[in-house]
């Protein structure tokens, strides 16, 4: 038989050239989609109550370290959730810790501090040169923090603002929130007998007797005989409630330009560093409560609603693909499934990032301590718009610094 005519031969032969740069380059991350930067905000893990009901036969005493402190719980389920992070992420992460690629913040709470401390145990567990005792595959890795007076950042709901004041007082009169309430209000009047607990006030409600009973229950202790189901589905229905009114129901983008839009912002801003090449930083992770993750979700438009459970994770994650930026954000409120995909109202599950700055501009504060100020042109302020520009390499957001002081508050 005949050789196949030259022609022929070199189109094959420059076809499998072909083949072979394109599975080089897929392998090399040059066409693939690549993952750039990761963002997590997380509650800390199981922790006994903050406080508890004045009829309450559980005492302080009852809890090991006392009320408000991270529990064995609440260790193995942070630790749990390092494991899974350092899974998603081992292409992406070094296998071993590295300063300039990773940092980590809590709020300066003892149970969000030693949350993070066993997350990064079984994030990054010392290999090789990194081990200093062979029995112990355990390394130090720093965990940043500020006082909480000075915590500009994590420490939601921010109290000294008063124009949020004054939208919390708005959200408590409006309509809508009446309305949610209304069914309530019968049970709401029997509480104080039962509890001791003598307000209507639903964070009061939620804080001292939704959150010790959950926190009694989860350890086993006997609940008072009135705590029923039906009671504990409609003490976590108002605790849900209170929450919900917090960010939400009146004015919701004015209430995250003032609280969660803080959050979205400096995560912006990493995102923004990493873009320019300015930044050699893979992961940032934020320790912290429920009321963060929340405000943060509200801003966002993603909140499901529900009270984040222990150890839950919001993942903000940056890709290039095709030589464009992409945001993708997921939800794990739940060990047994993969975190859920969350997807930012008015655009794609993997959002554009020039079209997500566009999208959350609205809530990006400019000059937060103004915006707090209760005066008449306070409209005004809020309507101001985030100016973004895009060009060729450049990723720009025209936004300043909020330089306000945060005082703390009762904390989840």
């Amino acid at each position: 038989m005949n050789a196949a005519p030259l022609p022929v031969a070199r189109a094959a032969s420059l076809l499998l050239g072909f083949l072979l740069l394109l599975l080089f380059c897929l392998d090399h991350g040059v066409l693939a989609k690549e993952l750039k930067f990761v963002t997590l905000v997380f509650r800390h893990g199981d922790r006994s109550p903050i406080e508890t009901f004045p009829n309450d036969p559980i005492k302080e005493s009852s809890w090991p370290q006392g009320f408000g402190q991270l529990t064995q719980l609440g260790i193995q389920q942070h630790y749990e959730l390092g494991e899974y992070i350092r899974k998603r992420y081992s292409k992406f992460l070094n296998e071993s810790y590295n300063h300039q690629q990773i940092y980590i913040r809590s709020t300066d709470v003892d149970r969000t501090l030693m949350s993070a401390m066993a997350n990064l145990a079984a994030l990054f567990p010392p290999e090789g040169t990194s081990i200093w005792n062979p029995n112990l595959l355990w390394q130090p890795i720093p965990v940043h923090t500020v006082s909480l007076p000075e915590d500009r950042l994590l420490y939601l709901p921010f109290r000294n603002c008063p124009r949020f004041q004054e939208l919390e007082s708005e959200t408590l009169k409006s309509e809508e929130f009446q309305k949610r309430l209304h069914p309530y209000k019968d049970f709401i009047e029997t509480l104080p007998k039962l509890s001791g607990f003598h307000s209507q006030d639903l964070f009061g409600i939620w804080s001292k007797i939704y959150d010790p009973l959950y926190c009694e229950s989860v350890h086993n202790f006997t609940l008072p005989t009135w705590a029923t189901e039906d009671t504990i589905t409609k003490l976590r229905e108002l605790s849900e409630l209170s929450l919900l009114s917090l960010y939400g129901i009146h004015k919701q983008k004015e209430k995250s330009r003032l609280q969660g839009g803080v959050l979205v912002n400096e995560i912006l801003n990493d995102v923004k560093s990493v873009t320019q090449a300015s930044s050699d930083r893979k992961l940032v992770m934020y320790s912290a409560h429920d009321t963060t993750l929340s405000g943060l979700q509200m801003a966002l438009e993603v909140y499901n609603g529900k009270l984040p459970p222990y150890a839950s994770c919001h993942f903000m994650e940056l890709y290039l693909d095709k030589g464009q930026y992409f945001m993708e954000m997921f939800y794990r409120n739940e060990t047994q499934h993969e975190p859920h995909p969350l997807t930012l109202p008015g655009c794609t599950h993997s959002c554009p990032l020039e079209k997500f700055a566009e999208l959350v501009a609205p809530v990006l504060p400019q000059d937060w301590s103004a915006e707090c100020r209760i005066t008449s042109d306070h409209q005004e302020l809020k309507n101001k718009s985030l100016f973004v520009s895009f060009g060729p390499g450049t990723f720009m957001f025209l936004l300043k610094k909020q330089k306000s002081n945060f005082p703390g508050r009762f904390d989840t």
